[in-house]
């Protein structure tokens, strides 16, 4: 799954949900330079995820411990009550994990990836490992869609969309770029973080104050663009930093490759 194109939509669609929480946001705000370091930021997010998928148990332990170091460095201030609270308390984790997870699921099968509802929960259960590198407890995180779907009910009366998360909002629109790519970032990356969002769940597009075409209409779009970029060679895809998947190849030996296909064979 992690080495579909579409991973880069679910992605987004990540960041636009994980702004709804108003300490998870508060926390990005006051302890990273997003504005400035925005591929950065991907970057290091995509290596996490990359690491943790096409890497050895070690580099996906030595990431996972790398993650926990800096983040029980890091403290954010409630700007409703001026408390302090640190941005690894472990709801906060949750959040940030589920509103990932979920994107990527969500995404993929609705672009049209071929994954059973049994796969999808097992999908979910296996990433308790990811949880638990980033310092949860895997017996706290859902391991299943009907899981998943109870901790959203749950969350949902904590979101809202504040200044933090319109600033998200306005800068996954427009984020800064050379004036040269003003035109490309126009034409490419607007469609991929307007498709994104339009992907959100209601409460979401609620939230955020701004509509969504309607529910067929985004899925129609979701498959359109999926088979695009599916289309595109797989090892032209592959070439693409941060090259996990190459590097991955390489260790394994002759004829190791993915098969993103095969689960629904």
């Amino acid at each position: 799954m992690h080495g579909d194109p579409m991973m880069w939509v679910a992605g987004v669609r990540a960041l636009y949900l994980q702004a709804l929480h108003p300490l998870a946001v508060r926390g990005v705000m006051q302890n990273s330079d997003f504005r400035r370091d925005a591929w950065g930021r991907l970057m290091r997010t995509a290596n996490f995820v990359g690491t943790t998928t096409y890497g050895t148990t070690e580099a996906a332990e030595r990431a996972g411990a790398r993650v926990r170091k800096i983040h029980a460095m890091l403290s954010a201030t409630d700007p409703a009550t001026g408390r302090a609270y640190a941005i690894d308390a472990p709801d906060l984790l949750l959040w940030v994990h589920c509103a990932e997870i979920d994107s990527y699921l969500h995404v993929l099968r609705r672009s049209g990836y071929p994954l059973t509802d049994a796969q999808a929960d097992r999908y979910l259960a296996e990433h308790r490992v990811s949880a638990r590198l980033v310092g949860l407890d895997p017996a706290e995180v859902p391991a299943n869609r009907a899981e998943m779907a109870a901790y959203f009910t749950e969350v949902r009366p904590r979101l809202a969309a504040g200044a933090d998360a319109r600033a998200v909002d306005d800068f996954l629109l427009r984020p800064p770029t050379h004036p040269l790519l003003v035109p490309a970032r126009e034409v490419l990356w607007r469609r991929v973080a307007q498709l994104a969002y339009a992907s959100l769940p209601p409460y979401a597009h609620e939230l955020y104050g701004r509509p969504a075409p309607a529910p067929a209409a985004v899925t129609r779009r979701l498959r359109a663009t999926g088979a695009v970029l599916r289309g595109i060679p797989a090892r032209l895809r592959w070439q693409l930093p941060p090259k996990h998947i190459l590097r991955a190849m390489a260790r394994l030996g002759p004829g190791a490759r993915p098969a993103p296909y095969k689960v629904g064979r």
